[in-house]
């Protein structure tokens, strides 16, 4: 036969080429049902790939607006009210806005007023160590919530560009003199950038201070925002905030004061990096001191040893803020402990 030669078997005699025939047969229909299953799936397997395409898309987009609110409003820590202790509540009028705080009596006649700012998304209890420190040291001590933060009015922070505004509301309030100003963080740059335009402030201490807000908000962003999406966002928060991000420069504000400044950070700040204090350091023109602490890091540089060198610096403002000698170290205005 033409087609192959017969062949016998259990079932009977057929032609091989005609079983070639068969089989390749069999293995096309099995490849078309695969086929076809895969035309089935991969509709499917495409729509959900657009899908999640689409979500990322839109996290992406929404990405800097989440992180606009997140600058603006950084968190609120409640005040506990059920503190007691010698301080007097009061409330200031400050730009705009009602700020809650408490004012602490010196223990025997004021030598002066310490006025003492806290850091983000803290409150004035942070500072009841610090005034029962000073009030025994002869100062009156005023502590109050800064805006958007504890129990006083607003909902955003600004980073000093309206607080420091507050700030000088709450000066006006003051009759003891000389006005030393203590901030830690947030508090530091509000006081830096109050100062310099506000001579009632006579000296500062000032611990792990920014340098500018536009730098420090872009060492702080989370590794997944990219430049763009931090450039929209600083645009979202001063559409929304009503203020300016480069207008936040404590390192500009520095350059205009002469009062003596004592600044303080942690070695081991990988939140606000020294290197900030430092730039702050660099471009003030009056009398100063840099403290960098060893082994510690953000919100622990006002700890131990260093306290001495802040009761030196704020004692020294009876005596010598006129002639404007200032304790320093001995071998550099630049100390690091």
């Amino acid at each position: 036969m033409r087609e192959g030669s017969l062949h016998q078997s259990g079932r009977g005699f057929h032609t091989r080429a005609g079983g070639d025939r068969r089989a390749r047969a069999d293995q096309q229909r099995a490849v078309s049902k695969h086929v076809g299953a895969d035309l089935r799936v991969r509709p499917a397997v495409v729509a959900l790939i657009l899908v999640a395409l689409a979500a990322a898309g839109f996290v992406a987009s929404q990405l800097p607006s989440w992180a606009a609110d997140a600058f603006l409003h950084p968190g609120r820590r409640p005040v506990d009210h059920a503190l007691r202790g010698s301080f007097e509540d009061v409330e200031f009028a400050g730009a705009g806005v009602r700020l809650k705080g408490w004012r602490f009596a010196a223990v025997g006649a004021p030598r002066g007023t310490l006025v003492c700012l806290h850091g983000i998304a803290d409150n004035r209890m942070s500072v009841l160590g610090i005034a029962d420190r000073f009030t025994h040291q002869g100062f009156d001590v005023v502590a109050y919530d800064s805006r958007g933060h504890g129990d006083s009015g607003g909902d955003t922070c600004t980073y000093g560009f309206y607080e420091k505004l507050d700030l000088r509301r709450v000066l006006d309030t003051i009759t003891s003199r000389p006005i030393v100003v203590m901030g830690s963080s947030l508090g530091a740059a509000v006081a830096m950038q109050a100062a310099a335009d506000d001579s009632r402030i006579h000296a500062l201490v000032a611990a792990e201070i920014f340098s500018d807000l536009r730098t420090i908000a872009r060492e702080r962003a989370p590794w997944f925002l990219t430049a763009g999406m931090i450039d929209r966002a600083f645009a979202l928060a001063e559409q929304r905030g009503a203020f300016h991000v480069d207008a936040v420069s404590p390192v500009s504000a520095a350059a205009h004061m002469t009062i003596p400044v004592l600044l303080i950070h942690g070695a081991l700040d990988h939140e606000t990096p020294p290197d900030h204090s430092q730039r702050v350091f660099d471009a003030l023109p009056g009398p100063k001191r840099l403290i960098v602490v060893p082994g510690v890091g953000h919100n622990q540089s006002l700890s131990g040893p260093v306290w001495r060198d802040i009761d030196e610096w704020i004692s020294a403002i009876g005596s010598n803020s006129a002639a404007g000698r200032w304790p320093a170290p001995a071998d550099s205005p630049g100390a690091r402990l």
